[in-house]
Order: structure tokens, then C-alpha cells, then sequence
């Protein structure tokens, strides 16, 4: 019996209860997600869908503090077709170095893809955010290809209307419950699903931010508080 335990504890062996072990990703600021995650954060060199419920669930407030470790590492975060426009105050006080933030907006989806596989390819980019409901197959594989050549990280936002065969490493559905974001993991590399995840992202320095900015200047400033 003490034969087998060892063979069973050994680092090489892999239960099929577990995470695979894999390379490790980006922490994504909130352990109890990470803890379910192979790599303990977002996927390097790989794809992550984000499906959420409907728009402002907290889907792309789960990707900030990701994005101010790899800015402050010198690292570009590549933003590609947002729905809203940027709120460049909440983005600093959570610790993003605007300085290394690209915004793209393409004229069409055909745009979006051609960018986002441009910028997946750059070794100095450490993650790009894309959102755009309907991608092919074939499409999304050129792009999991791009993200392995350099390891980086694409996030691509979906509604939850959409949920297609994907090559993703990482699939999560996002909704919002008695004000706090839970987090559905549908697809992991190893093992068998956890339960939902709950979190709590509402009291947040991004909030605080945009509490802390006056009115008019919300209003009148153009890049005013929508994406997180």
C-alpha cells in the first residue's frame, strides 16, 4: 500500500479529480478563483471565454487586477472593440499604468481578429481583451496559435447567449446574485467542474474612483466611467 501512495503523490502522476498541471498563468487577484484554476490564474499562451449573463456582472472587473500586474511588469494590455468607452481614473487606482494600455477600435470583425492575432503575436504584449460575439472556429484557432507563439493571454467577451465548441483552455460564465458576481467555471484543462464561485466586487478601488469624481466631470470628460 505504501508503494502505491507514493506512485499516487508522486508530482508526475495526475488525478483525474484534479487541475492538469499546466504553466503557470496570471493570478487574477482573487484567490478563491484562482484556487480552482490550472496554473492558479488566467491561461498563458491560451484563450479564456468570459460569457456573461448581460452586460456589467462584474465580467470585466474579474480581469483587472491581472491587467495592473502585467502593466507594472512593463507588459502592454491590448484592448480591442469594448462596448464602452474607457474610464482611465478607475483603470489607475486599480493599478493599471495607462502608459501601457492600447485601445483599438476596428471598423468591422474582420478588423478585431486581424488585431487581436497581431497583438497576440508581439512578445511584449502580456494580454489582449477582445469582445466580439461570433468567431469561427477556424478563426479561433489562428488565434490560439498567435497566443502560444509568444505566451500571452487572449480574454474574449461573449454574451451567454453565445456558447459555440471552442478550443478555449478556459470557459467561465459570469452572472450577478443578491449583488455579488458568481463565477460558473464550464471548461478547465483537468478534471471534473467545482461548484460556483462567489465573489465580492463591488466595494472596490474602481468603485471608490468613480464615487470620488465630480458629477460634471463625469459628464462632460469623454472617456467617462462604462467598462469596469
Amino acid at each position: 500500500m505504501g508503494s502505491l501512495d507514493a506512485v499516487l503523490n508522486h508530482p508526475a502522476v495526475w488525478r483525474g479529480s484534479e487541475c492538469a498541471r499546466v504553466a503557470p498563468g496570471i493570478p487574477t487577484g482573487f484567490p478563491e478563483l484562482d484556487a480552482h484554476l490550472p496554473g492558479g490564474g488566467w491561461p498563458t499562451g491560451g484563450i479564456t471565454e468570459i460569457y456573461a449573463e448581460r452586460s456589467g456582472v462584474g465580467e470585466v472587473k474579474l480581469t483587472v487586477p491581472a491587467a495592473a500586474r502585467l502593466t507594472q511588469a512593463g507588459r502592454w494590455l491590448t484592448v480591442i472593440a469594448p462596448p464602452h468607452v474607457l474610464y482611465p481614473p478607475a483603470l489607475a487606482a486599480q493599478g493599471v499604468r495607462l502608459e501601457r494600455l492600447l485601445l483599438i477600435q476596428p471598423a468591422s470583425a474582420e478588423d478585431n481578429l486581424w488585431a487581436s492575432e497581431q497583438a497576440l503575436r508581439a512578445s511584449c504584449c502580456g494580454a489582449v481583451l477582445l469582445w466580439q460575439e461570433h468567431v469561427h472556429e477556424r478563426a479561433l484557432r489562428r488565434l490560439q496559435l498567435a497566443a502560444e507563439s509568444a505566451s500571452t493571454s487572449l480574454i474574449l467577451f461573449r454574451s451567454a447567449r453565445v456558447a459555440p465548441a471552442s478550443p478555449a483552455a478556459l470557459r467561465l460564465h459570469v452572472s450577478r446574485a443578491e449583488g455579488r458576481t458568481v463565477v460558473r467555471i464550464l471548461k478547465r484543462r483537468g478534471g471534473g467542474l467545482p461548484p460556483p464561485i462567489v465573489l465580492d466586487l463591488h466595494d472596490t478601488p474602481i468603485s471608490r474612483a468613480r464615487r470620488a469624481v465630480p458629477p460634471l466631470v463625469r459628464t462632460r470628460e469623454p472617456l467617462h466611467a462604462a467598462l469596469v
